[in-house]
Formats: structure tokens, sequence, C-alpha cells
């Protein structure tokens, strides 16, 4: 009640990264690289995959999938933020900055329940091999993908829905470059104890889930691995999940340091830093990632590119 007679905002201002002319210079050039190359690498995959007859295989049914949100979570936070770069008065409207929110979560947490999935199809592909046909069959492999997107909306309804019921009065400068929960959540002219109690209690459990499916599976995966006698045997075994492994270990790492730690220990300078990392590097490592290390997809680009200089040279 006591709020009705205060002037809600209609808007907030970014803070950004930097008012250096000069650092804003190779921090836009840096950026939009880093963004090119996101979309490059993962719309390249997506179409390799879709493409090539030879990976149109669970594993890679699950890739592409990461792969598109991989582009849709950067595209959500990269535009806006590389032309906010120069401009001396970063405005987002107040229904921008939710939709932003609202957007980026959910991508997060769906990506985050898509490397759970693809820690499934390796369980399934390494430790029982047998059934993995039979067991991974087209339904079960969209009902591992339709989970993920589920959870992610979930999730984004749950937490948009909470901050912005709250009333906003003033100020409106956001401490950040980008509508994150946790900056905007700072702005708030009420109690937010029930919000960040909400979003400890949600991340944490959304963390532990599909960590929890991360780990049995690797867990699982290890001992298998450590059974087979030839030491080929097992270095192929585990080639095959290498990839996986290390983008989860970099995604994983990242979110738990940001949203699931004592409030004691929060600092925005510092989580503006690392959601550096996690809103624009991790979208361009993945594809790098699983292209880099995986034997069949360098196979695919070769044959890709020899079949278009055939083509070329007739």
């Amino acid at each position: 009640m006591e709020f009705r007679n205060q002037t809600l905002v209609t808007e907030f201002l970014f803070v950004g990264l930097t008012n250096c002319f000069q650092h804003q210079v190779v921090l836009f050039v840096m950026f939009l690289l880093v963004y090119l190359v996101t979309l490059l690498g993962n719309v390249g995959m997506i179409t390799l995959i879709w493409m090539d007859s030879r990976l149109h295989t669970p594993m890679y049914f699950f890739l592409s999938h990461l792969s598109f949100v991989d582009v849709c979570s950067s595209s959500v936070i990269g535009p806006k933020m590389l032309t906010d770069i120069f401009v001396k008065k970063k405005v987002i409207s107040f229904l921008g900055c939710a939709a932003q929110l609202w957007f980026f979560g959910q991508f997060v947490v769906t990506e985050c329940f898509l490397l759970a999935s693809m820690a499934y199809d390796r369980y399934m592909a390494i430790c029982k091999p047998l059934l993995y046909t039979l067991i991974m069959s087209r339904r079960i492999c969209v009902q591992l993908v339709v989970g993920p997107y589920t959870m992610g909306l979930m999730s984004a309804i749950t937490h948009t829905t909470f901050a912005f019921r709250l009333p906003y009065c003033g100020p409106n400068t956001i401490n950040h470059f980008f509508c994150d929960l946790l900056p905007v959540l700072s702005l708030a002219c009420a109690d937010t104890q029930v919000n960040q109690v909400l979003l400890f209690i949600l991340a944490g459990a959304l963390g532990v889930l599909s960590g929890v499916i991360i780990l049995v599976s690797y867990i699982y995966i290890v001992v298998t691995i450590l059974r087979i006698r030839s030491a080929e045997g097992r270095r192929k075994a585990f080639s095959t999940c290498s990839s996986h492994l290390t983008a989860v270990s970099i995604l994983y790492g990242t979110l738990f340091f940001i949203y699931v730690r004592p409030s004691s220990s929060f600092s925005l300078d510092i989580n503006k830093v690392v959601s550096v990392f996690y809103t624009a590097v991790i979208p361009m490592l993945n594809p790098l990632i699983y292209s880099l290390r995986n034997r069949e997809v360098k196979d695919s680009f070769r044959r890709m590119f020899e079949k278009k200089n055939l083509l070329l040279s007739r």
C-alpha cells in the first residue's frame, strides 16, 4: 500500500562494463568477433548435422539443440550489449528488461538439462551399447529434448513473475550490462528476501537435479571404461564423452559461482565480470569444443568441403 503514491520506473539504465573510450573500442571489437564466431559456429553445427545423414544420431540430435540454445541465449544479450557500448545512456524499457530476464533465464536452464540429457545418452552408448538403438528411439530423444525446454520455461516463469511483481520506484540504474536477476532485485522498493531464497532454492534444486543426472551417468561411465581391458578401448570410449564433460565443467562451474553461494560473498562487480564469460564466451566455446575434439564432426566438415570443391571444379 505504501508504494501507491510513489512513481514506478518505466525503464532501467545499465552501468555497462566501462566508460573509458579506448576500452570501449577494444570491448566492441572483441565482443563483435565473439558474437559472430558464436553465430557462425553454432549455425554451422546445426547445418552440418542437418545435411550429413551420418550425424543423424541421438548424440548429434541433442548437440543441434544445444547449438540452437547457444544461438538464442547469446542473441538475447549480444546485440543489445554491442549497441550499448558506445551509448552514454544505456536504456532498456521495463518490459524489455522483463523479456530479457525471461528468455536468458529460460535458455540457461534449458542448456543445463540438455547437457543432462546428453550425459544420459553417453551413459546408454557406453554402458548399454547392445540396447542403445532400442532404448534411444526417436520418441525418447524428443522427450529428452522437450523436458529441458519445459524446465527452462517453468524456471523463467517463476523468477520473472516474482521479480517483476515487486515495485520499482527508483533508483533505476542496474549495475550490469544486461537484466540479470540479482542486479534487478537489488533495485526493488520492497523486501526481496523471499525472491533471494526462491532463487537459491530453485537454482540449487535445478542445478542439483541436472548435476546429479550428469554425475551418476559419469560414475557408471567411468566404472564401465575402467573395466575395458585394452588401453585403446578405454581411450576410444573416453573420447566419446570428453567434449561433453568439458562443456559441463565450464558451464556448471560458472553458474554455481554466480547463483549458488552465500549472500555474504555476493558482489555485483565480480558477477558482472564472470557473467561476460557465460553470456558471451561459453556459447562460442561449445561448437569449438565439440568440433575440435570430435572425429566424426571433423570428418563431416572434411567431406562437406571436399564435395563443395568437387562441385566448384566442374
